[in-house]
């Protein structure tokens, strides 16, 4: 490798590491005798302790940028090494790296450089190489610009099995403090161009089997936690709004890193919030794959997540007239609710009572948490659940189990309530 791009590789892939939101499969972007596959079986998931995917060949094409956002790394106002790949060096790396077997994907970012739509169009014309001269059809997540004209954001949705777009603070107001040149339109609109686009994509393929997909992994975004001082409540409200109305696929949340120390606009922290970002995880899984709504995880009475305890269990303590849940009559949603009880185990709950009754020899080998679930459930030889104890004795006994503070959180135990028990491949699909 020449040491021209060595270098731009070693200052480009340093500055790419405070963007979480890549995930590195959900696409199957079929493969016709060129080089590698973005189907679920041809990409190595592999993660770091505490979380991110290192699958992917994660850089940003330059990290020079024109906007001086308080909480970013590469703010033009920093003094730091500054690099440009040109489109034909990243394509080439990108190649070099998946011959030696060391990525199965790309992720793509970039600073804004000159301008949004300059930066779109290098970011396409990467990805262009890659697929149509090297016949590259592995898996490629590259971000969409805010700013970008929408016909760059619509070839970028075509070339790319997934796009983001970082809204990275959680209010308007908030973010105009932090970096005055952005707003949330310059986010929304490619957000929703690219839905829409998806939506035309599928109805398109229904009557056309061979019509090009649109973004077939779906899009996502970034929230930076922690930067601001915007409670949970805002933040799962605002990621509920993106599920529903948006379609995103996942929103990721990053703990601040104090990068900028000396602008006394940032709060002064000494690390990144791990524990609230993962409470966040959880909360969003919630929402995800266990049909809670936003208000009913938090409200204005409550807005911010517990530290000591996960979000499922501080509903279950603030809700005991729902519990206990006998497990031989409740429904489907009713048993996802029970803390210490996971996606998976609800269904062979509900599917293996119609041959008798559940009993906790049933419950354990289901795999259920029943030094959680015992206190909210009634079966077999259980019959008095939370009935002989106050939330509140439940809550010092449960609180007081294995403290996690201060140590790096893994991808489960950053994303999941209940996965020790159920670890659904929805999460490696991100």
């Amino acid at each position: 490798m020449k040491d021209k791009v060595l270098r731009k590789l070693n200052i480009l892939a340093d500055a790419a590491k405070y963007d979480v939101s890549c995930s590195s499969s959900g696409s199957s972007r079929a493969s016709k005798g060129g080089l590698g596959n973005a189907k679920s079986a041809g990409i190595c998931h592999s993660f770091t302790e505490d979380g991110r995917c290192i699958s992917l060949l994660k850089i940003l094409y330059t990290n020079h940028c024109i906007y001086d956002c308080a909480y970013c790394v590469n703010r033009r106002s920093n003094d730091r090494p500054r690099a440009t790949f040109t489109p034909a060096e990243l394509a080439e790396l990108t190649v070099s790296f998946y011959r030696r077997n060391f990525i199965e994907g790309l992720f793509l970012s970039s600073g804004v450089l000159r301008n949004p739509d300059y930066t779109m169009e290098q970011l396409n014309t990467v990805v262009r190489k890659l697929r149509n001269e090297h016949r590259f059809n592995g898996y490629v997540h590259m971000k969409s610009i805010p700013g970008a004209d929408p016909l760059l954001v619509r070839e970028a949705g075509l070339l790319a099995d997934r796009l983001s777009v970082n809204i990275e603070i959680p209010s308007e107001l908030q973010l105009k403090r932090l970096a005055p040149e952005k707003d949330f339109a310059s986010v929304y609109d490619p957000m929703n161009l690219i839905s829409r686009e998806m939506l035309a994509s599928k109805e398109e393929r229904r009557k056309y089997r061979n019509a090009p997909r649109f973004v077939p992994a779906g899009q996502s975004t970034q929230l930076i936690v922690g930067a601001s001082p915007d409670k949970d409540y805002s933040i799962l409200k605002l990621a509920s709004g993106f599920y529903d109305e948006q379609k995103i696929k996942r929103v990721y949340y990053s703990g601040f890193m104090p990068v900028n120390e000396y602008d006394n606009r940032l709060p002064v922290l000494t690390a990144p919030p791990l524990r609230r970002e993962n409470r966040l995880y959880q909360a969003d899984w919630l929402m995800r794959f266990y049909h809670f709504r936003y208000d009913e995880i938090l409200d204005e009475q409550h807005p911010d997540l517990e530290p000591s305890i996960d979000p499922k269990l501080a509903y279950a303590l603030r809700n005991p007239h729902l519990y206990p849940v006998d497990l031989n009559k409740a429904t489907h949603e009713e048993i996802l609710r029970v803390p210490g009880i996971g996606v998976r185990s609800a269904k062979i709950i509900v599917a293996n009572r119609r041959f008798g009754k559940i009993t906790m020899t049933h419950l354990k080998r289901m795999g259920v948490a029943l030094n959680r679930a015992k206190y909210f459930i009634l079966c077999g030889e259980l019959l008095t659940g939370t009935k002989t104890l106050y939330p509140e004795q439940i809550r010092r006994r449960l609180a007081g189990k294995k403290d996690m503070a201060g140590k790096q959180l893994s991808l489960f135990e950053a994303a999941g309530t209940d996965l020790n028990q159920d670890k659904p491949s929805s999460l490696i699909n991100g």
